[in-house]
């Protein structure tokens, strides 16, 4: 089914090799106007400053509470929504700029949304769904039905039994399945999967999840996968970005961050997590209290009211998104040398 371009398409794959990173997130930020009583206009700060890269091949899985800005980033990302300000560079070229315009962005950029039902049209049979993105970018429609009928067989749906078939006669996970197909149709190199198996049951989200590695392996994809599950990100992600009002508060290799995390927010995040084990059950909670408002966040690291690390350093100076590891950075004062924490560690003295 891949078509690789040849090396004098302007879009080809590998533009600039494989050391580079496949998308790039610099200042990202997105403020939604509100008007509170008396007319005055304030803004909800949704995305407030992201930046992190996305490695090719790999898997970054995208966590954090409910209003920290996870969806909003991912829409940012595939310009659903615009933009405030920052820079988005794929394959280390500008999107939205002449060289990157968002068409030819978006053909090598898809999404699955949370809301199977919702992300199809219920006017179009499964096979026109997923046809119809090839058709539009000059596909024959012969060869983009027979595209359609592939990708179907190859998440699980036989062609000749879900193919004429409307999404309200088909299950969540059999829609699903069909919003992947979709998403593959124009032979994408990035994939972004927002919440795409929360609203699954375990067995079927198990075997949408298994799908997911093996077309990523089948097709070279690289995945964006956000979640709110931290057990679905520890399977299937290569590293983990935590958010927390709108900004990344911790980023780093999975088994870094879920396994020892730097943050005290995603440690509070990981003790959240039930455990089958009676031995294992929390006492105390780590984390107390609902996020401050994103209309007026608090002034230093936006986790300090919350944290049980705070310092009167904390509300003064905002922590940098910093290096404490190979690919491992986090916003946290207590972790960074010099901060005027008392937990920091000691500099390092010069050789």
């Amino acid at each position: 089914m891949s078509v690789i371009p040849d090396a004098s398409d302007p879009f080809a794959r590998d533009r600039g090799g494989p050391a580079q990173p496949l998308l790039s997130v610099s200042g990202l930020i997105k403020h939604f106007p509100v008007r509170k009583a008396g007319g005055k206009k304030q803004v909800v700060r949704a995305v407030d400053g992201v930046d992190f890269d996305v490695l090719k091949g790999e898997t970054l899985g995208i966590v954090g509470e409910s209003g920290c800005g996870k969806s909003t980033t991912a829409k940012l990302l595939m310009g659903l929504i615009a933009r405030d300000t920052g820079t988005l560079l794929y394959d280390g070229q500008p999107v939205g700029e002449r060289v990157m315009p968002w068409r030819s962005y978006r053909r090598q950029v898809q999404m699955v949304f949370q809301d199977s039902y919702a992300s199809l049209n219920p006017r179009m049979t499964v096979e026109q769904s997923i046809a119809f993105g090839p058709k539009v970018n000059g596909v024959p429609g012969r060869e983009a039905v027979e595209r359609a009928r592939t990708l179907l067989a190859r998440v699980g749906l036989e062609p000749k039994r879900f193919a004429g078939r409307y999404p309200h006669e088909i299950s969540g996970g059999q829609r699903q399945r069909v919003n992947i197909a979709r998403s593959l149709a124009l032979e994408p190199r990035l994939v972004l999967l927002d919440e795409a198996v929360s609203a699954l049951d375990k067995s079927v989200e198990a075997q949408v999840l298994n799908l997911l590695l093996d077309l990523k392996a089948e097709f070279g994809l690289t995945y964006i996968f956000i979640s709110h599950d931290l057990n679905v990100v520890r399977f299937i992600s290569d590293r983990v970005m935590v958010m927390y009002l709108g900004r990344v508060s911790e980023i780093g290799p999975s088994d870094t961050v879920l396994a020892a995390p730097a943050h005290p927010y995603t440690e509070a995040l990981l003790a959240s997590m039930p455990s089958l084990d009676p031995d294992n059950r929390t006492q105390a909670a780590l984390l107390q209290g609902d996020p401050p408002n994103p209309i007026d966040p608090p002034s230093g690291c936006r986790f300090h009211p919350r944290c049980a690390l705070a310092e009167p350093v904390c509300s003064e100076k905002e922590p940098p998104l910093d290096t404490t590891g190979p690919l491992h950075r986090v916003a946290c004062l207590a972790r960074q040398p010099g901060s005027g924490h008392s937990a920091a560690p000691a500099r390092a003295l010069a050789a």
